[in-house]
């Protein structure tokens, strides 16, 4: 079996259960890829020693007849997750050296389950972008590359997307606060699921928005990210907004029947200006569900346009609380001050140089819709209008639609650096497709179905009821099955 690294969980799974692969042979494939890798930028903190002893525990599990699915699978952990006893950045000097002594509620369900960790991987500052140009450890490199360009490979999860598009680990760790798992996923030709709000607990996730923040699984196929997810979700005490809801076997969920499933298509989406090849894309993705016994059916969902803007009030508002408690004092970094410097010069001096500008810019916009005058003008209006998007999707669920099929992203990949210094605006468009999906608190998944003319992978999106992640996974598994998506990077790093 060549190139191990290459393998899904599923068949890497099925694998080590037959005893034809050990999971110390998967993990040395990859910690060897990585090596290799250093062009990509992808992952930022190794963990090889302590990848190769939970390999020879995950062997020593799968021998005794006592595996769970994730059981010996080497995987990247996004950076904003806290690990115990490895550092956890959320890629900000300002928590230079932190090193949790304790562990994320999902990463340890991950490693209940068996999962092996090779490292961190990069991500943009405080999961604030859509390029992981604003990483403290420069940029993620897109591993799908037109000429001489080099592109993102999206944010803020790209170095989780980066990662898995080249082989490097099986699957990775995401969180999605506006579209940072769907877009970067859209980007590099993976799968990826933001599941709904509570499904997967946030403790021990570094908070950039807390009611928006969900993490979820990065993967190789739609059956990849049914059997991850399934580890990573569960009840938990320590997150209030934690669900209390049974876990289904997901997997088992994959049927690939759809018929007579009615799926939505939303006008609002047909957004000015797109281009050709994501509305012939979108088309081809209804003929495929039509195809597979689905029912198209057309649907408004009026607030949409209203939703972009309320997301860049209501997710830089909570980042503006939540960032307040970097403050040079108990851990990460602080600055050096001079002489006659008190405490407020340290506050300041550590913050402007702990945090980049992306996240300034956040932190004072936030701080700026909850300050008095202006809370109700900003603050409150945005939360209305978030009440009226969730309201929306409601009335069109309880129509009997049981999906709804949209674009990932308004394009492919674009080049490093070319929106760096553009309008912030410019950049903040990439999201447009996904930040509904977290206003609403919904599922919602990309799925890669298809090149551009470049040769760039493009997404379909499915967005499903809440609660209902196995249903939406089975309609993407059908969209993967029909549009036959196998292309693959050409190796260059």
């Amino acid at each position: 079996m060549a190139e191990l690294n290459k393998l899904t969980i599923a068949e890497a799974r099925d694998a080590m259960r037959k005893g034809d692969l050990t999971s110390a042979e998967l993990t040395e494939a990859c910690l060897t890829e990585i090596e290799g890798a250093g062009a990509l930028g992808a992952f930022v903190h190794n963990t090889p020693d302590l990848a190769r002893e939970q390999a020879k525990a995950a062997d020593a599990r799968i021998k005794a007849g006592d595996a769970p699915d994730m059981c010996g699978i080497p995987l990247g952990i996004k950076d904003l997750f806290c690990t115990k006893g490895v550092a956890s950045q959320a890629g900000s000097r300002i928590l230079e050296g932190f090193v949790p002594e304790y562990e994320s509620t999902v990463s340890q369900n991950l490693l209940d389950n068996g999962a092996v960790m090779l490292g961190k991987l990069n991500m943009d500052e405080f999961a604030m972008g859509s390029s992981n140009e604003t990483s403290v450890y420069g940029n993620a490199v897109n591993p799908w590359k037109v000429d001489d360009r080099k592109l993102t490979p999206g944010g803020s999860s790209g170095g989780s997307a980066s990662a898995v598009a080249a082989d490097l680990c099986l699957a990775a760790t995401g969180t999605d606060t506006g579209g940072s798992i769907r877009q970067p996923a859209a980007f590099t030709g993976i799968t990826g699921i933001k599941p709904t709000y509570g499904r997967c607990s946030r403790w021990g996730v570094v908070a950039f928005a807390s009611s928006l923040d969900q993490a979820g699984p990065m993967t190789k196929s739609v059956r990849d990210a049914a059997i991850m997810l399934e580890a990573m979700c569960g009840h938990d005490m320590k997150d209030s907004t934690s669900a209390d809801l049974p876990v289904p076997n997901f997997e088992a969920m994959l049927t690939g029947d759809i018929k007579g499933k009615k799926i939505g298509i939303p006008k609002e989406y047909r957004m000015d200006g797109m281009p050709d090849e994501i509305e012939a894309l979108w088309a081809k993705g209804a003929d495929m569900l039509r195809d597979a016994g689905a029912e198209m059916v057309d649907i408004s969902l009026p607030h949409t346009k209203y939703a972009l803007p309320a997301y860049y009030v209501i997710a830089p508002a909570e980042a503006s609380s939540n960032l307040a408690r970097y403050d040079g004092v108990r851990y990460g970094h602080r600055a050096k001050l001079g002489q006659g410097d008190g405490i407020n010069e340290m506050y300041e001096k550590t913050r402007a140089e702990g945090f980049g500008d992306e996240v300034q810019r956040r932190v004072m916009v936030g701080t700026y819709v909850l300050s008095a005058g202006f809370y109700d003008a900003y603050y409150n209006r945005a939360r209305k209008v978030r009440a009226l998007i969730k309201k929306d999707f409601d009335d069109v669920f309880a129509q009997g639609i049981d999906a709804i099929l949209t674009p990932a992203t308004p394009s492919a990949a674009f080049g490093l650096g070319e929106m760096e210094n553009a309008d912030p605006v410019k950049m903040y468009l990439n999201d447009v497709f996904t930040v509904t999906v977290n206003l609403a608190g919904l599922p919602g998944i990309s799925v890669p179905a298809g090149l551009d003319a470049q040769g760039l992978p493009l997404g379909l999106q499915l967005i499903g009821r809440p609660w209902e992640e196995g249903d939406l996974l089975n309609i993407a598994h059908e969209v993967e099955a029909r549009a036959g998506f196998v292309a693959k990077p050409q190796k260059w790093w």
